[in-house]
């Protein structure tokens, strides 16, 4: 083929999505869309929003700002829990996926489940992603309240520093602290929180994409081998 020349890059990952390909149009290289898949709970599916004002939707449109090419599928489920994420992780991911965000916990704490289960059930999702499938991960962590006990608290807030080292997973520790980052709890709940004050409004949730996206562009850099 006399006169092609073209530049391949990217990183050999087992048998999933072997690298991140070069393809010719024309002659022309152009790198393959990044599919980045965000793991999670109501945080991470948007619930109480309309479409479009969510956690992924607006870390899509930061992504797309930022000029970098990537697409986040949405595997969020209200509800879910780490035991409910690490059960249909199989079929979250596919052949195409080139990195996870894993943002689950806090239905583990609003059931008060044993931090000893939330830690199992990450570990073997992050076993899943980074290990047997080799793929890149940010993991997002949530701060255990108070009123369960220092044990418990310390035992739970330890379980994402840990593991994010062990699989060398980007961290984010806590999907709510960009929240009160500037302003103290009452303030923040009043100004960034549904009414449930569980949940961020549209505004919250801009926040914490903002506070969350170079994270997500550091690994999107590193599923493309940079």
């Amino acid at each position: 083929m006399d006169g092609m020349r073209g530049v391949a890059y990217g990183a050999v990952r087992g048998l999933s999505k072997a690298l991140v390909a070069t393809v010719f149009v024309a002659g022309t290289a152009a790198a393959e869309t990044l599919e980045i898949v965000a793991l999670g709970d109501s945080l991470t599916a948007g619930y109480g929003l309309p479409e479009g004002d969510g956690f992924v939707p607006q870390l899509q449109a930061w992504l797309d700002a930022q000029g970098i090419d990537a697409r986040v599928v949405n595997a969020g489920v209200s509800g879910d829990t780490t035991a409910g994420g690490r059960a249909r992780l199989d079929w979250a991911l596919s052949d195409d996926t080139d990195a996870v965000i894993v943002a689950l916990g806090g239905n583990d704490l609003l059931r008060g489940l044993p931090p000893e289960v939330s830690r199992e059930n990450l570990d073997a999702i992050l076993t899943e992603v980074s290990v047997a499938r080799g793929l890149p991960a940010m993991l997002v962590g949530l701060e255990a309240p108070g009123n369960y006990g220092p044990e418990f608290k310390a035992a739970f807030d330890s379980i994402y520093a840990d593991l994010s080292t062990q699989y060398d997973a980007i961290l984010q520790a806590s999907f709510l602290s960009p929240l009160v980052a500037e302003l103290n709890m009452a303030e923040a709940r009043n100004r960034f929180m549904q009414a449930d004050g569980i949940h961020p409004n549209r505004d919250g949730v801009g926040v914490v994409v903002r506070a969350l996206g170079p994270k997500v562009a550091e690994l999107a850099a590193r599923a493309r081998g940079e």
